[in-house]
């Protein structure tokens, strides 16, 4: 069965690594926009699967492109269409936290489960969703975790406490602490809106000249992360990096965790940051691989 890996101009970074890591051709999508704004995909031939590439930060854009250039490649001949979404979008709206909300994530899933013949992502939000597969109504979704590729970034180096910054942080914190044999401990937070973050440490932590790292999936705001930067240096911790999958952030969110105190941020490349980020494309070909072995 041979494949390809499709993707927009947007994502020729990511996607070309992607391709590299398979051994596959990498094939260009190109993006034509009516002049009232309506998205014009273009594809090239086909192969039985095509593999297409989308980083899905800043998602409203994309949605209807990404949608009309998974039909296009079946027009185009591919018998398989999957999708490959470092991170997905709209998940963290898992239920109506408030009367006249909707369930993002479901409309989400409906919409683009039934695109694709399967969908690869890495972290996605599953607090409270056990199975994405449903969600996307019946197409198959493999979550892939990037922990082991943040913990070995994060190496052994003087012994360093992990750090959750809220409870929802927990598994990667317990999973992350054990592959480096680290002590762990996790925050509380308070949040009163998307820039408005409370965040206490455990009254019996003892970080006294020790160096910490922040774990989590998702950085947007930055303002969880700076609360909890800000209270590792307040209980004297000798230094406080910051280590992320997802960095949904703009480039002066990160200069404020540094100014708050973080002695450095490193994140994936999944939503299409410079190449010195961590680059999933060695984690998405392996999954890929194996799928397609099967």
């Amino acid at each position: 069965m041979t494949n390809d890996v499709y993707a927009f101009g947007a994502d020729q970074g990511p996607a070309s690594r992607l391709a590299i890591a398979l051994g596959a051709p990498l094939r260009q999508i190109s993006l034509h926009r009516m002049p009232d704004g309506e998205s014009l995909p273009c594809v090239p031939p086909a192969t039985s699967t095509a593999l297409l590439y989308r980083a899905l930060d800043r998602p409203d854009d994309k949605l209807v492109p990404l949608l009309l250039a998974a039909d296009a490649l079946r027009r185009a001949g591919a018998r398989r269409v999957v999708l490959v979404a470092p991170y997905m979008p709209y998940l963290r709206q898992d239920a109506v936290f408030a009367p006249g909300q909707p369930l993002s994530r479901d409309v989400f899933g409906g919409l683009l489960g039934p695109a694709f013949d399967q969908v690869v992502t890495v972290e996605p939000h599953l607090h409270r969703t056990a199975d994405l597969t449903p969600i996307f109504r019946g197409t198959p979704v493999l979550a892939l975790s990037a922990a082991d590729l943040l913990a070995e970034a994060i190496g052994r180096r003087g012994q360093p406490v992990i750090v959750g910054p809220d409870a929802e942080s927990q598994p990667w914190v317990t999973r992350i602490a054990a592959r480096l044999e680290a002590p762990s401990m996790v925050a509380h937070k308070v949040r009163r809106g998307d820039r408005d973050v409370d965040v206490t440490m455990p009254g019996d932590a003892d970080l006294l000249g020790r160096r910490t790292v922040i774990v989590d999936d998702i950085c947007s705001s930055g303002a969880t992360l700076i609360a909890a930067i800000q209270r590792l240096r307040a209980a004297g911790a000798g230094s406080v990096e910051v280590a992320v999958v997802h960095a949904l952030f703009k480039r002066e969110v990160g200069a404020a965790l540094r100014r708050a105190g973080a002695r450095s941020v490193i994140a994936t490349d999944s939503c299409g940051r410079r190449a010195s980020s961590l680059q999933l494309a060695p984690l998405l070909a392996h999954a890929l691989c194996s799928e397609m072995d099967r």
